[in-house]
């Protein structure tokens, strides 16, 4: 163990997310770590062997090696690694060899999963880019034990009202639980401090049990999410304990729910859905940063937090189109409204313009083509006027060329398939990811299947669609470092869009057209990809956890973008990421340029 005159505490301090840790904790979590020295060359363990924990670079610099021995990262001072095998079955999925005699602290594996399990901080840190598929998001039936504070704070009857306030500060709460003996007895919180002590001049020696509020209404952890709402609307409640067997286990407070704010989006969605006017849809669709800060900061998965957020477009745009035809009249033949783009792949963050075009029936003449024009420019300036605004490439159905009938577009994918030209390579492209928003989806279903078959039998449509895909690249620099953008409004920065999600769409859309595939999600086009195996399990699961990383990791930047109060982009400071961010981030950009290579020489392979 550390001697108790280390310095490691001091050193703990300056690494995240150590740095979260009460003083109390963060001597015992010191007092965890062994101190191991490496000599250069060293190897610390081999792919495939069981790690003995997590591992913390206190001195020196570490390779991490893929099986294949090929590089995946090079860490420093600060850096963590191990944690990915360590999340999942306890054996290393790298190999990790000192560059340069080392100092590392290792942090044993079930004190390790103890702070995952503890700290929230800990869980969100060492958890990103991993699945959260089947994370309940509905907040009226999800479990208390899921919201409820993972430590109570908590002081005694017999504690002053001086102590439990200096508690409320340091641990940054509006509530204490009140025990006696181990057991439950009260609560109080800061309106009982401003209420009952401040407002009436009361001595701050006074016990906490005169003040505090005796035999809450209280929950079991295994009660629902719907409780919580029912009791503290009807009981106009903030805190409400979680007790077990007498003993108290957490704290719901209103905080906690805005971690989980599906219910948020759904009144979005309903209010624009009742909206009676653009400007008043405007009005909704101006709270989506808000809702955009919400959602991360609740630790959803970027999935969910983009599902939540293409909902409430695909709410506006029915109710456009709703709208339209109450002013130009009933739709004179059958049509379809289709979304392409992020909308489409239901990836829209908090910065999104509109892609989107008019599938019609055939038997349409043309008088009611121009009825189609003019409902068309109706949805998309009311788009336009949501925030969604106008397609810089011109691909909207307000485009002649995007406002067909069913016979032009099976014309137009059957020449983008058999003449693979740069511009239809691009149309293809973007026109792979349509999803259906409002009309008659039969339109759309027939052609879909048609295309992907004709298009996957086409080998020479394939080549050129991988090559093309091939182009965006991720911002990897010669030196294990970043590419960033070397001048301009961005200079010094990654855009997280095109460098970032964007290589992984492309590879999304590659392997559905390989597999001809349905879903137009490119996570659910991984998964697909790998249940079809069109990519193996081992190179899927690094890709989805890669991807998974990136994509948190923007939507993570747009967040403090709007919290610090500017508007949400896709660009980001590589310094504005910790030491362990940075190092996993580039480790995730390995991973989708390993797997572009491996489809490019698949390629190769073929041609």
């Amino acid at each position: 163990m550390i001697p108790s005159d280390d310095p490691i505490i001091g050193f703990l301090e300056s690494v995240h997310p150590y740095d979260t840790l009460p003083r109390d904790e963060l001597a015992r979590v010191a007092g965890s770590f062994s101190r191991r020295e490496f000599a250069a060359g060293e190897e610390v363990y081999h792919a495939g062997e069981p790690l003995k924990g997590l591992y913390l670079v206190k001195r020196g610099s570490v390779e991490v090696l893929e099986p294949s021995g090929g590089l995946v990262s090079l860490l420093g001072v600060r850096n963590s690694f191990g944690e990915r095998g360590l999340m999942r079955d306890g054996l290393a999925v790298t190999t990790a060899r000192v560059t340069e005699d080392a100092v590392l602290l290792l942090l044993p594996t079930a004190e390790f999963r103890r702070l995952i399990a503890t700290f929230p901080a800990f869980e969100r840190f060492f958890n990103r880019g991993r699945s959260s598929e089947g994370r309940n998001t509905d907040l009226t039936t999800l479990k208390v034990g899921d919201l409820m504070a993972r430590k109570p704070v908590t002081v005694g009857a017999a504690d002053s009202v001086r102590t439990a306030a200096q508690k409320m500060r340091d641990a940054h709460v509006s509530s204490l639980g009140v025990v006696e003996d181990g057991r439950f007895v009260g609560i109080v919180t800061t309106r009982d401090m401003t209420n009952k002590v401040l407002a009436s001049g009361m001595d701050p020696a006074t016990p906490v049990g005169e003040v505090m509020t005796a035999d809450p209404v209280a929950l079991t952890p295994e009660s629902l999410g719907s409780d919580i709402l029912h009791i503290m609307l009807e009981r106009r409640i903030g805190h409400l304990p979680v007790v077990d067997d007498g003993r108290l286990v957490g704290m719901v407070t209103q905080t906690d729910i805005t971690r989980f704010q599906a219910v948020s989006s759904a009144l979005l969605v309903r209010d624009a859905a009742t909206a009676e006017t653009v400007e008043e849809m405007a009005a909704v669709t101006a709270r989506i940063p808000k809702l955009l800060v919400q959602l991360v900061g609740g630790n959803n998965a970027h999935e969910v937090v983009t599902r939540l957020i293409t909902d409430i477009a695909d709410t506006v745009t029915r109710r456009l189109l709703a709208m339209g035809e109450a002013q130009l009249g009933p739709a004179p033949v059958p049509y379809l409204w289709l979304a392409c783009g992020s909308q489409g792949r239901q990836e829209q963050t908090g910065v999104s313009d509109q892609d989107n075009c008019l599938f019609i029936d055939d038997s349409a003449t043309d008088d009611d083509m121009a009825y189609f024009a003019d409902l068309a420019r109706f949805v998309s300036d009311g788009l336009h006027a949501c925030g969604y605004v106008y397609c810089p490439g011109d691909m909207m159905a307000t485009n002649p060329q995007w406002c067909q009938r069913m016979s032009v577009w099976r014309g137009y994918f059957s020449g983008w398939v058999n003449k693979p030209d740069p511009m239809a390579q691009m149309l293809a492209s973007v026109m792979f990811d349509l999803r259906p928003i409002g009309g008659a989806a039969s339109l759309f279903r027939d052609l879909q299947a048609e295309t992907l078959e004709m298009a996957a039998k086409n080998s020479i449509f394939v080549a050129h669609m991988i090559s093309n895909s091939l182009k965006h690249t991720p911002p990897l620099g010669l030196l294990r470092g970043f590419a960033t953008i070397r001048s301009g409004e961005h200079k010094n920065h990654i855009d997280m869009k095109h460098n970032g999600v964007v290589p992984v769409v492309d590879l999304g859309r590659i392997y559905t057209l390989i597999g001809q595939l349905e879903p137009a999600n490119t996570r659910a086009r991984l998964l697909a990809a790998e249940d079809a195996g069109v990519i193996s399990t081992s190179g899927a699961r690094d890709l989805i956890e890669a991807y998974d990383l990136i994509a948190q990791t923007r939507l993570e930047n747009q967040a403090r973008l709007v919290r610090s109060g500017r508007k949400p982009d896709n660009f980001l400071a590589p310094s504005d990421l910790s030491d362990f961010e940075r190092s996993h981030l580039r480790d995730a950009f390995v991973v989708v340029r390993t797997m572009q290579s491996a489809i490019g020489s698949a390629r190769g392979a073929r041609g």
